[in-house]
């Protein structure tokens, strides 16, 4: 996949952005589930994460975190299929991925 640029950002309240991407598609994204680890522990006080910024194609804070492009963008097109109600490519079971059979 190509990286495709955050081009503007706007806070939403808590830990949710909204972003637009630099080919046009913009939404919302809810990042309090992915802020695990030393480094975005800062980011789950709403007032610090909204001290966000656009540095290189992508969000950054102060504090040196960062979420890469690709998945930001990702999330808002899954969002978006969300809302529309498009369906969702199916995913197979890792047994199915195997091959795997139950004995």
């Amino acid at each position: 996949m190509d990286l495709i640029d955050v081009t503007s950002a706007r806070h939403l309240g808590g830990h949710r952005l909204w972003l637009r991407f630099e080919d046009g598609v913009e939404g919302e994204v809810d990042l309090s589930r992915s802020l695990r680890g030393p480094v975005f522990e800062p980011l789950r006080d709403p007032a610090f994460f909204a001290k966000f910024f656009i540095d290189l194609g992508t969000v950054n804070w102060p504090n040196g975190a960062d979420f890469a492009q690709q998945a930001l963008y990702r999330r808002v097109k899954a969002a978006a299929r969300t809302r529309t109600g498009e369906a969702k490519p199916r995913r197979r079971s890792s047994r199915a991925r195997r091959g795997a059979r139950a004995v």
